[in-house]
């Protein structure tokens, strides 16, 4: 077995142009659809769980002490409660927006996909 051939063409395949299949392009449009809603999940999520933190630690007399921020612990945990919860329904009605911005593309393509087979 020659080495020398073997990397040659190794480094030969990294510079070559690559054609994309039809598989690769209709999996980058479902990710290119799904994206922004998941990086929405994650960022709002994210937030809100700190929001909820914040709010434990003032209640708990953590970071503050007193009637106030007991009081304001509570009214910020609720916000971060609050945005828990909505952070799905927000992220399917995201998901589905660019389900009807890509769809018919994705549709197309999957559809040639299909009857080549």
């Amino acid at each position: 077995m020659d080495t020398d051939k073997i990397y040659a063409e190794h480094i030969a395949n990294e510079y070559s142009k690559k054609e994309t299949s039809k598989v690769m392009q209709l999996k980058k449009l479902d990710a290119k659809a799904k994206a922004p809603a998941n990086i929405f999940a994650f960022n709002f999520g994210i937030f809100s769980a700190l929001v909820l933190g914040v709010g434990m630690c003032l209640s708990l007399g953590t970071i503050a002490s007193g009637v106030g921020a007991f009081v304001g612990g509570i009214v910020v945990g609720i916000l971060g409660i609050a945005g828990c919860c909505v952070n799905y329904p927000i992220y399917k009605k995201i998901k589905e927006k660019g389900k009807q911005k890509y769809g018919s593309d994705i549709m197309r393509l999957a559809k040639e996909i299909a009857d080549e087979e």
